[in-house]
């Protein structure tokens, strides 16, 4: 029996959804409106793609959206002196600096200047404390947008076995605190782990976030597994013509999902919710500020 297919775009729809009926009681009741910065350094183009995408979506909503476009050598100060600006705005409970930054910027020194309960990325040390110890935090948005998804199709993923490949800051390691959080049993694996398709045979829930396409194979599925792919890779497609590609996951989608009981494809799954998890951040860190109850459904 083939698997579910678990639709990210659909999903995220209705996370939007959710928010923009949040921002509208949060506007009629009590007057506020929840706005979110973005700064973007450079003209990196997939980043100008994604900036103008966050820009859209978040007015669609009834957001406050603020750009600021900076160019590639703007000064670190010139930029410390911007997220200083915007965390003392009231009207901004949300600031993400879009990454990459240029060479010469040091992006640990620049996440770690915006304040923490602004952080709607959820990469300041701060946060990433607070997330390890099982404390009120903002939650990277890829790895929540997993949860969310898991949690819809799972109802409790509590005491279910789960095998997170990967290990970055940005999505491995928050992702095993979550799972760890709704009370599974997670094991960290990664490119360097011996007998890696053993491990993932364990689990009942393997999220795929190595970097390496189609690198997790249908034989190394339990039956039944939900499988979660938050890899992005782009492959050569001659089939579809001289310099054409295509987009794949960390998983071999045909063979997995012939094992699996849920997958997630790629592109169409993870991807769309990171965007809406950064606007479902925007409501939370907004209520937070404001004393409000925090959105239900929205957080982790």
């Amino acid at each position: 029996m083939a698997a579910t297919v678990i639709d990210g775009k659909e999903f995220a729809a209705r996370v939007r959804g959710q928010v923009a009926t949040h921002v509208t009681r949060l506007k009629d009741d009590h007057g506020i409106t929840p706005g979110l910065a973005v700064v973007l350094v450079g003209e990196d183009p997939a980043s100008q793609v994604y900036v103008r995408s966050k820009g859209k979506m978040t007015v669609e909503v009834g957001m406050k959206s603020v750009e600021h476009k900076l160019d590639a050598d703007t000064s670190e100060d010139a930029l410390l002196t911007l997220i200083e600006q915007l965390n003392n705005d009231p009207e901004i409970h949300g600031i993400l600096v879009q990454l990459p930054l240029p060479q010469h910027l040091n992006e640990d020194l620049v996440i770690n200047s915006i304040d923490p309960a602004k952080d709607v990325d959820g990469f300041h040390v701060s946060n990433v404390g607070l997330l390890g110890t099982g404390q009120k935090s903002m939650v990277p948005c890829t790895p929540l947008g997993c949860l969310m998804m898991l949690r819809d199709h799972h109802g409790s993923i509590s005491g279910m076995d789960a095998v997170v490949i990967g290990r970055s800051n940005i999505v491995g390691k928050p992702m095993a605190q979550l799972l760890l959080n709704d009370s599974a049993t997670v094991t960290i694996a990664h490119s360097r782990t011996k007998d890696l398709a053993d491990v993932v045979r364990r689990a009942d829930i393997v999220v795929a976030a190595v970097g390496r396409p189609e690198l997790v194979q249908g034989d190394w599925m339990k039956k039944g597994a939900t499988v979660i792919d938050v890899g992005i890779n782009r492959l050569d497609a001659p089939e579809k013509g001289e310099g054409k590609t295509r987009l794949v996951g960390d998983v071999d989608y045909e063979s997995c999902a012939a094992v699996a009981g849920a997958i997630t494809p790629v592109p169409g799954g993870v991807g769309p919710m990171t965007i809406a998890c950064l606007l479902a951040n925007t409501i939370t860190a907004c209520c937070r500020a404001n004393g409000l109850a925090e959105p239900e459904g929205l957080t982790a």
